[in-house]
């Protein structure tokens, strides 16, 4: 596996397992190291969205299975409860952190400096060591509390990353949008990728 620093990814219990999926198989095909970490509330959604039932702690031919890739070894799975892990401390050095999907409960928690599990932590720890971190909030409508927590969030040192993709780009199916999404996402992470055409004006005839 390559020398580079790891990216922390945390799975929160929102609607859009895929873009966490897609985010994974990227990573790891471009030999970026991972530490994963996936919420209770995230394996129902996996469960129910992709098809995957998924046990504690992750299994290593699951993690092939579902992200369809033979060479895990740069992924490193932790426990959600486990606020012993690296990623829970600032001496483990990290290129950065993204939680995708981010759900309502997860935002709160992170604008607010909780650390009650260790996705919570891990984002802690990437804001005060001034890494980027990355929320990929999908709840829609926005209340008051959603949009409050997204502005404290953001002035805390996040990067809020709407699941909003684009179609300028003429995606195809499902994996076209989500590709949208993992591409904006690994630009915030200044991670290479090719996954769509980026914008260069209209076309001309």
């Amino acid at each position: 596996m390559s020398g580079q620093l790891p990216i922390v990814v945390g799975v929160t219990g929102a609607s859009g397992a895929i873009y966490a999926r897609r985010l994974l198989q990227v990573l790891l095909a471009s030999a970026v190291p991972v530490d994963l970490i996936v919420s209770d509330a995230a394996r129902i959604v996996i469960r129910e969205e992709e098809n995957a039932d998924i046990g504690e702690p992750l299994p290593r031919d699951w993690l092939r299975s579902w992200l369809e890739i033979e060479d895990v070894a740069g992924l490193h799975a932790h426990s959600n409860a486990d606020l012993a892990a690296p990623p829970s401390s600032g001496s483990y050095r990290t290129r950065g952190m993204v939680v995708v999907p981010c759900s309502g409960s997860a935002l709160g928690a992170i604008a607010h400096g909780l650390s009650r599990d260790l996705i919570q932590r891990a984002a802690d720890v990437t804001l005060k060591e001034a890494r980027p971190l990355v929320l990929v909030p999908r709840e829609t409508p926005l209340n008051r509390v959603h949009l409050a927590n997204l502005l404290t969030a953001h002035d805390a040192g996040a990067r809020i990353l709407p699941a909003s993709p684009a179609f300028y780009h003429h995606p195809g199916d499902i994996l076209g949008l989500a590709d949208f999404i993992v591409g904006r996402i690994l630009d915030s992470l200044a991670v290479e990728h090719d996954l769509y055409d980026r914008w260069s004006g209209p076309a001309h005839s």
